[in-house]
Order: structure tokens, then sequence, then C-alpha cells
């Protein structure tokens, strides 16, 4: 029996973050968690708190934290404005199956229910896009929803978990045990159904493996590797999952992402049997549900998943099984491979990745495509690769190459600002590792202050900065849509060298790709953060087309 100790509700909740291996939270400090502030102060080296420039960078901190560690990222805020501002690192942990925990300030319990100064119902507010919102007004009861939270964001399905925290109760001093440390359930895949999947990969001619979602340790991901090899498999990741395998592994055939290779598209359709691990086989992931026909494929669909309820949420498998990642993985290595097969398939797939991955001529003076082909030779084997949202990421996603320890970190949900703060959580985890943000100049306004963050706290991540004046991707809808009639899109042009100097940064820009480059070299050499503003061609709308392709397009 665990021994009860008299402390304040602060006090209990910072000791329960230590007790469950929590090392370091994200915040902007508010007078609703002053007491956890405090309890803070005396934790000595054991807890890093990084105070973040707004409450969605902190969010997103967190969030990139618990997608590298497998463990909750922690993120304090405090109430009302607070929470709104985090709530889009919610979202994206949601979405993306992240675990994480927020914990927000809440107002006094005796002035619930009168709108009182910035209060919120956050289990009401956050319940769409949270595992579970909860609100702890009795400090007894800490350790308990504590322990839950902690379970619960790592079990299953990842996610994020919130916790509201009223401020007299955290100032309430009461007499209770410790939880013991958390462990996460996921479910394993049985020898039964990993046979049974075995069987059906045998039988088939035409087979690829669709490896996705969270939950895959650097020890699956490279056991994903040796499956595919003993069994000659061709292996796609969906929407930013592709570091999941090898990229210069002949394996390895391409990403089910915004900007999939059309041979890619082509190849499923002719696929006999499609195998996903982990995957959701969301909208980004099937074409808007259009790759895939809804409700049966005509592929053989075997779908691997942690959480029960994602398989038959729109495809309806020949063979399901519940299981995490890491274990389905294991499981299905453990079986004889399967007899072999002609190697032609998986051959042309590998073939037409190849292909795609190298770039197409480009007259502007900055020439992206070569750009990256030379980045990728010179990357560092563990370098930590952030995404925004916006087309200009579909030259990370296209040309460069990515396997464990990199990391590829980019929400799935779309959500602008995310690259620049992911990055920063990165590079102050580890300063040693490079990390690399991908922005788009839209981006960099919303979330470009945390540079500050980055050199207050030591970190040292590169910002690359795609300055071409537009928000690019809804200018890219807009011109397919309503050719020519350009509407609020624009952005008026910033001095973005000068913004990134002014937090501290180093800074360059660049117009040429020769200069590219040395650059880059000078970025990973400098012993704080850099950001190099790319001036890239607003007429090359995405890696694949232009807007004066998109103009002249035939139309019904």
């Amino acid at each position: 029996m665990t021994e009860l100790t008299r402390r304040s509700g602060g006090q209990v909740l910072v000791d329960q973050l230590l007790i469950h291996g929590a090392d370091c939270a994200y915040c902007v400090p508010g007078e609703s968690y002053l007491e956890v502030l405090d309890a803070l102060h005396d934790t000595g080296g054991a807890f890093r708190l990084i105070n973040a420039r707004h409450e969605a960078g902190a969010a997103d901190m967190a969030e990139a934290h618990g997608k590298l560690t497998g463990r909750p990222g922690i993120c304090m805020v405090t109430r009302g404005p607070g929470a709104c501002q985090a709530a889009v690192g919610v979202h994206v942990a949601f979405q993306d199956s992240t675990p994480m925990i927020l914990l927000v300030g809440q107002v006094g319990r005796g002035t619930v229910d009168r709108e009182s100064f910035q209060e919120i119902d956050y289990r009401r507010m956050f319940a769409p896009v949270a595992k579970w919102a909860a609100q702890i007004d009795d400090a007894a009861r800490i350790p308990e929803y504590m322990a839950r939270a902690f379970r619960l964001a790592t079990s299953g399905r990842p996610g994020p978990v919130v916790l509201a925290l009223p401020e007299d109760m955290l100032t309430d001093v009461v007499e209770v045990a410790d939880a013991l440390p958390y462990a996460p359930a996921i479910p394993a895949l049985q020898a039964e159904a990993a046979a049974e999947i075995m069987a059906a990969l045998a039988a088939a001619e035409r087979p690829l493996l669709l490896a996705g979602g969270p939950g895959w340790s650097d020890a699956g991901a490279a056991r994903l590797l040796d499956f595919a090899r003993a069994n000659d498999l061709p292996v796609a990741t969906s929407f930013r999952r592709q570091d999941l395998i090898d990229n210069r592994s002949d394996h390895y055939v391409g990403d089910f992402g915004t900007g999939v290779a059309p041979s890619l598209v082509r190849r499923l359709a002719e696929a006999d049997l499609l195998l996903v691990i982990g995957a959701r086989l969301g909208e980004i992931t099937t074409g808007t549900y259009a790759t895939l026909s809804v409700p049966t494929p005509r592929q053989r669909l075997i779908h691997v998943h942690a959480d029960a309820d994602e398989i038959g949420r729109v495809y309806s498998p020949a063979i399901a099984a519940v299981s995490g990642a890491d274990a389905a993985i294991a499981a299905l290595a453990a079986c004889a491979p399967v007899a072999p097969r002609d190697p032609g398939w998986r051959r042309v797939l590998r073939g037409e990745y190849l292909a795609d991955s190298e770039p197409p001529a480009h007259d502007h003076p900055l020439d992206m495509g070569r750009a990256m082909v030379a980045m990728r030779g010179i990357l560092p084997a563990d370098a930590v690769i952030t995404l925004d949202a916006g087309n200009h990421t579909g030259w990370a996603q296209r040309f460069l190459r990515y396997g464990r320890p990199g990391r590829q970190l980019g929400s799935t949900c779309g959500s602008m600002g995310y690259a620049v703060p992911a990055a920063v959580a990165a590079s102050l985890m580890d300063p040693a590792r490079q990390a690399i943000a991908f922005v788009g100049d839209g981006g960099f306004m919303m979330s470009g202050m945390e540079i500050a963050t980055a050199v207050q706290h030591g970190g040292r991540p590169v910002i690359l900065v795609f300055n071409n004046g537009s928000y690019g991707t809804i200018r890219m809808h807009q011109e397919r849509e309503h050719p020519g009639r350009v509407s609020g899109t624009d952005i008026a042009s910033s001095d973005i060298c000068r913004i990134a100097e002014g937090l501290g940064a180093a800074a360059h820009r660049v117009t040429r790709t020769e200069e590219f480059l040395p650059a880059l070299q000078a970025a990973f050499a400098a012993d704080r953060p850099t950001v190099i503003e790319l001036m890239t061609d607003p007429e090359q709308i995405s890696t694949r087309t232009t807007i004066t392709a998109l103009r002249n397009r035939p139309r019904p």
C-alpha cells in the first residue's frame, strides 16, 4: 500500500507527473494554475518547463514531443483564451493519434456556472477532439485522474486527454496516496490471425503493404523492413508517415499523401491484396475515399489497427485484426515467409517511385526540386523534418528520403503553424539532433515567434520558409475552381530575415539554387536557430503543376 502524504493539490499533480515519467512540459503561464507552477519550482533538474510565446505553439510542441517519444506530451495553459488557443494542438493530436495531456487552469469551484471571468466548460468544449475531457474537483482524486489520463492517452489508438484544474482545488491541502506508474494497454496480434494474414499474402500475386498510424518504435520500423524483404513486398506509407520504412530500400514504393504519385494510384487499382497495418484509411490516404471503392474494395483488404472502432469505419475488410503496429509486425515477422514470388511487381512500383522522386526541369532561378536533391545528400541520418500545412511541403514529401532513426513530423489534419513549434520542441529535446522545419510564409507568420522560445531555451532548429507571397494551397484550389479570380490568397511581403534576426536567430535569404546548399550547411553548423528564406516561384503552385496549367486546363 502506498503511503499517505499531506500536500497541496498543485504539489500532488506535479508528483504524479514525475511518477508517470514526464520530465518536460510546454506552457504559457497563467494565474489559474499558480500552484502547479510553484510546485514545479522545487523539482530541481527532474522536470523542465518550457514557456512558449503562444498557447497554440505550446500545444504543438507537446504534440511533437508525444510523436517523438511515444509518451504523452504535456501542455499547460490557463483558462478561457489560453485553452481556446491550445485547442488547435489538441485537434492535431486527435487526428494524428498522438499521446498528449492538456492541463487547463479553471475558475474556482465557487464561481462555476456564473459565466465568471474566462469560464468555459472544458468537458463540453473538448469532447469532440479528445479521448477524454474531465475536471478534477477534488484534490484527493488527482492521482486517480492523472493515472487514467496517462493510460488513456497511450492505450489503443493514442490521443489527447484534457483535464481542467479549478484554481482553488489546486490550493486545497489533502492527504492522499500516489498512483503507481501507468502502463498502456495495447492489443497484440494473435498467432491465429497472423497465420490467416500470411496465408492470404501467399495467395496474392500483386500485394501491397500500406503502413501508417502511430505506435511504431524504431525497432518496429526495422521489423517492417525485414518483413518486406523476407516476403518480397512493396511497401507504401500513409500521409506523413514516410519515416516508417527506409526510403532507400528497394521495397519502398511511395506514400499516399497529398502529393501521391499518379503511378502509385494506378498500381493500387491493380493490386489484388492490400495489407494495411496501423493506418486509418482516412480521407487523405484514400484520395477522398476515391482510390478504394466504398464499402468493399476490389482488392482483398486486410486491416490491422489498434482501435476496433477504426476497422470497418468506411471500408469492409476481408480480414480484420485489432493490434498495435509494433505487436502486429512482430507477430507477422515470427511467421515463416511466403514462397518466393515474381519480383517484377515490386520492381515496377519501385522504379516508378524513383522516377517520380527525381526533379523535373524548372527554369526559375531557385529550383526547389534540385535543392531538395542536394539536401537529401547531406541530411544527418537522425534528422527530424517537421512539415506545416501547404503545397510547399510537397518538396520535402516527394524528393527527400526518410527512415528511422530520422523522423518526419507533420500534422495530418493540415494545421497551419505546426512546423515551427514542432521543430523547436524537437531541437529542445536534443539540440545535437538536427531539426528542420518546412513552412510557408503564411504559416511562418502564424507561429514564427516560437523561434524566441528556441533561443531562450537553447534550441537550434533550422526553419526553411517558402516565400511565394501567397496562401499557396488555397490559391491552387482557387485557380482550379475559379481561374484568374484571385481573392483573399495574396500575402503582403514582409522582411522575414529581419524578423528572424530580431528574435535572435541567424538568417539567410536564398534566391538562386546554388545559394541553397551553402546556406543549409551554415545553418547546420550554427549554435542557434537559423531561418532560411526561400524566394520561390509563385507560378510553380505545387511540385506537379503551375498556375498557368490550372488556368488552361480543359473544363466541362
